[in-house]
């Protein structure tokens, strides 16, 4: 009987910790489709802590017929951005700029890895993103390097994994990536951080793309 009583407090607490995906409409996804001029990439993210180097975080910026984040069981919201799922849309220059902006601050700074690929294989890997429906918490590089070791050409070359670090050291070992850290020096807290984040887009003018 206590057993029966222990499994069935866990089962509460497991639904109890679960939330429902946003899921933007169609016509809001349309509303704010944003293709970068640019050539066809992939940019990984990787969110590292300042002290012990251990990452943080994984997401995926995908140019292909728009441009898109692919950001599994991450943090970021805004007002701005509609999501499906755990994919971002509308990733305009400035909306890039938050996201990052959202995760860089005095504990962490944020790596970006990008690599020019084909049409075809950004076409890939954001059908692979809007696809993949929800991802679990503590999952995001998993769910990163699925995405990104059955991108045609990179099979093979990209393992899965649960660790950003693994995953980022994975992709720098890619021909032709290049790659920058940004930093910021904001809150530590980082639901402070993704505030301060949403409060700059919204102010921010249109034009400032």
């Amino acid at each position: 009987m206590r057993r029966l009583l222990c499994l069935g407090a866990l089962l509460l607490a497991v639904a109890g910790c679960a939330t429902r995906a946003p899921y933007a409409d169609d016509a809001t996804l349309a509303s704010v489709s944003y293709r970068d001029p640019g050539p066809a990439s992939l940019t990984l993210y990787t969110m590292v802590n300042n002290r012990t180097g251990k990452g943080g975080h994984s997401a995926l910026l995908i140019n292909a017929s728009e441009r898109v984040i692919f950001d599994p069981a991450g943090s970021f919201h805004s007002d701005l951005v509609p999501q499906r799922d755990d994919v971002l849309f509308g990733i305009t220059p400035r909306i890039e700029q938050a996201y990052r902006s959202s995760h860089a601050r005095s504990t962490y700074h944020v790596v970006s890895q990008t690599i020019e690929v084909t049409p075809q294989q950004a076409q890939a890997a954001y059908q692979m993103a809007v696809n993949y429906g929800p991802v679990p918490g503590a999952f995001c590089a998993a769910a990163t390097s699925k995405v990104l070791s059955r991108v045609p050409g990179l099979e093979g070359a990209i393992r899965s994994t649960m660790y950003p670090t693994n995953l980022s050291d994975q992709v720098a070992a890619l021909p032709g990536v290049t790659s920058e850290k940004y930093y910021e020096a904001g809150d530590a807290d980082l639901q402070k951080s993704m505030e301060a984040a949403n409060l700059a887009l919204r102010d921010a003018p249109a034009s400032a793309e």
